[in-house]
């Protein structure tokens, strides 16, 4: 953790002035993020312009050591992350380990060793080289996915949750699938389109967003993606504001 930059607490007020240096361990910054048994996290990044990601169309080029600090921070107090297809293809998504250093704290809190992986995708296509890993991903699919049987096959029965039909995946099942497996803790990395339905069917808990400190222009997408109008809009509480190196690094509830 040593090019990791120290985290200014900024709200909440009482605690306003604290410094969480980088450890090892990260016991500090692990505790600020205790959670309970089973919610919906998202964490996300975009720029001061709204943009979600950089000229490249990935995340790399905006983020940074805070963001990974607080990102990996999160990966280790989560049981599965859960993300859309597209995003694992473009981000290089492959069976998630526990970052250095976080193992122990992670056990402590009575957590798998393994951080599992849930994947999204409508269709059921997805690269090679998730479906054959050694520790391949749990499959979110619809039940009338024509790649049902041949996911089955290659990533085994109890890793396809199919739930939804018509093109649509039922993603509240599938929250509820993973919990049936131990798998109450879900971490949302995007994309865009994904946590934009999981916030319109309420069952967001949780947004971490970092604001990187840059304007980008272009086309970029905003986290909540393309979709509709929320209607109502949906309040959130804030619950802390780090700050480092320019970084703004939030945490709200939703009401």
């Amino acid at each position: 953790m040593t090019d990791s930059p120290a985290l200014d607490v900024l709200l909440p007020l009482d605690r306003a002035g604290q410094r969480l240096e980088p450890r090892a361990d990260e016991a500090e910054l692990l505790a600020l993020l205790e959670s309970p048994a089973r919610l919906v996290r998202a964490n996300m990044i975009a720029t001061l312009d709204g943009a979600g990601t950089g000229p490249d169309g990935v995340t790399a080029s905006i983020n940074g050591p805070a963001d990974l600090r607080v990102f990996q921070a999160l990966r280790a107090h989560a049981e599965v992350v859960l993300v859309g297809a597209g995003t694992a293809r473009d981000e290089g998504y492959r069976a998630l380990d526990v970052p250095d250093g976080l193992a122990d704290e992670r056990a402590r809190r009575g957590l798998p060793p393994h951080i599992e992986l849930a994947i999204v995708t409508a269709s059921g296509e997805l690269p090679d080289a998730l479906l054959d890993a050694d520790r391949p991903p749990y499959v979110v699919t619809t039940a009338d996915s024509p790649a049902l049987d041949s996911l089955r096959t290659r990533v085994g029965d109890d890793r396809v949750l199919a739930h939804g039909a018509d093109g649509g995946v039922d993603l509240a099942a599938t929250l509820d699938a993973l919990a049936a497996r131990g798998l109450g803790r879900v971490l949302a990395e995007g994309g865009p389109g994904l946590l934009g339905q999981l916030v319109a069917q309420g069952l967001v808990d949780e947004l971490f967003l970092t604001w990187s400190p840059l304007l980008v222009g272009g086309p970029a997408p905003r986290i909540l993606g393309d979709g509709p109008w929320l209607d109502p809009a949906r309040p959130l509480v804030p619950v802390h504001l780090l700050h480092a190196d320019g970084v703004l690094l939030g945490r709200w509830r939703a009401r």
